[in-house]
């Protein structure tokens, strides 16, 4: 009797595995389409990350007395800079220490506020610090500056920024500032350095 031969069942796939191969595609789909349309908006829009910077500065006041007391007195200007010319940007929690040689002297802060379209606002900040008690080494620090007229301030802080570029949405940044900012005591100039944020 010859052998019999029975073709192969066929087999089905289940809806369900159809159904999860069809949620993968359109997922899959989705993010290339979303990948699409933030590299087009970035490639029109060219977005710029806000900056803060220090464009101007002044020593009205710098002293100390016999029992070591520091008495100082800044002008810094500082401006928020939104390069952005299609996107106006918010900045908040702005908030920046002066230090001299490591002693807190003063806070500089700002209410949030907004950057227009390719625009800037300046602070004019006037710092003007209460009398400081100096430790002996402090006090030889501060105549040593005295006597090379050159005096160094340390700008420590930074500012939250926030703005929209078009479909891409909502952006956010911390900028952060810290650099040196050094003065002629004698007649109270400011010596010129790059100081500007950096984004985190």
């Amino acid at each position: 009797m010859p052998p019999k031969f029975f073709p192969p069942r066929r087999r089905i796939t289940h809806p369900l595995i159809w159904l999860i191969a069809i949620i993968c595609t359109i997922l899959a789909i989705a993010v290339i389409i979303a990948g699409i349309v933030v590299f087009t908006g970035y490639l029109v829009m060219h977005p710029r990350i806000p900056v803060m910077s220090v464009v101007g500065a002044h020593l009205d006041l710098f002293q100390y007395d016999e029992a070591g007391l520091l008495e100082t007195q800044v002008t810094i200007v500082i401006r928020m800079r939104n390069g952005n010319a299609k996107a106006g940007a918010s900045f908040s929690d702005t908030s920046v220490y002066l230090f001299f040689d490591g002693l807190k002297i003063a806070q500089l802060v700002a209410d949030p506020f907004e950057v227009s379209k390719n625009s800037s606002v300046d602070f004019n900040y006037v710092v003007e610090s209460r009398p400081v008690p100096l430790d002996p080494e402090l006090q030889e620090f501060a105549d040593t500056s005295l006597k090379k007229d050159v005096v160094r301030f340390d700008l420590k802080g930074g500012s939250r920024t926030r703005w929209r570029i078009g479909v891409l949405g909502s952006v956010k940044f911390w900028c952060r500032l810290d650099c040196q900012l050094k003065f002629h005591p004698s007649n109270g100039s400011y010596i010129p350095s790059r100081c500007s944020s950096t984004t985190k």
